[in-house]
């Protein structure tokens, strides 16, 4: 109990991540209101704030909590920080639809002469394909796990904390904003959506479990850490690989439901819109 407390008790004091992120908030809280006080009878839901909400307290505590207090000793601390943030604030961040957010608080001219080209661009509509992002998410998943960029990341910290973050951060809302909400550019078919979301977990639970048999240690940066209590070097990559292997899984067949039933919910909609169809037919032709 003693190393847990420990473990769990640490936290990253850097007060650049943590104003960051506050202010990150911050300006999503702010926009909400305002288009809840200048349209009263639309305000804007609740339910996208307490995914937000949710998506930066995942963001903190991945980040300057346990996760980020411990990552350059503890290699199974570092993957449970890179699964956090692909898979589980980002997708969390995109239900808050902080696009929409921003759609609806902009001025009518601002919003024609600046958002609406950037999101009908060529590059937005790339980025967002169901198909680049699989790819991008999955390439920077494998690229970045390679142990020669995984030790060169841990042992420049500014590259670990000011590009791989947001690198990961932007990757997994670019992949995700096309599979769960319905404001980006490109509207993923449901099929789609569900293929895609199943199909990903199939390279990350390969890598983790990869990572999970390997008889030797694969980075050698954590051979050489100073670790006040166990798990030793060879079993702490074990531990790495078991949480990406299963806590990938246990995500994304999460997301992969909630992408199953948002299918349900519009077919159920396209049903009652043709009945709806039918019966003004049949009164028009009466």
């Amino acid at each position: 109990m003693g190393h847990l407390a420990s473990l769990l008790g640490t936290w990253d004091l850097d007060p650049v991540p943590w104003l960051g992120i506050l202010a990150f908030a911050t300006a999503y809280l702010l926009a909400a209101r305002i288009v809840s006080r200048r349209t009263p009878s639309l305000p804007w839901p609740r339910s996208m704030t307490a995914c937000w909400i949710g998506g930066i307290v995942t963001l903190l505590v991945a980040i300057v909590g346990p996760p980020g207090a411990w990552d350059d000793v503890y290699f199974f601390a570092h993957m449970t920080q890179h699964i956090a943030l692909m898979s589980l604030a980002a997708p969390l961040l995109v239900l808050g639809d902080p696009l929409l957010l921003l759609f609806r608080v902009s001025s009518p001219g601002w919003r024609r002469r600046r958002l609406v080209p950037i999101v009908r661009s060529d590059l937005v509509r790339i980025l967002t394909h169901p198909v680049s992002g699989w790819v991008v998410f999955v390439g920077v998943m494998g690229v970045t796990h390679l142990p020669s960029v995984y030790d060169f990341a841990l042992e420049h910290p500014v590259v670990h904390d000011y590009v791989e973050h947001p690198l990961y951060l932007t990757v997994g809302m670019l992949y995700f904003y096309p599979l769960l909400v319905s404001t980006a550019g490109r509207q993923a078919r449901h099929w789609v959506r569900v293929a895609s979301l199943f199909s990903v977990m199939l390279p990350m639970a390969f890598l983790g479990f990869f990572i999970f048999a390997l008889p030797h240690l694969a980075y050698p940066f954590y051979a050489h850490t100073d670790r006040p209590f166990p798990p030793g070097p060879l079993a702490d990559q074990r531990a790495a690989g078991i949480a990406m292997w299963s806590t990938s899984m246990v995500l994304g067949v999460g997301w992969m439901v909630l992408a199953a039933r948002n299918w349900l919910v519009a077919e159920e909609r396209r049903d009652q819109r043709e009945q709806s169809r039918a019966r003004l037919g049949t009164g028009a032709a009466a």
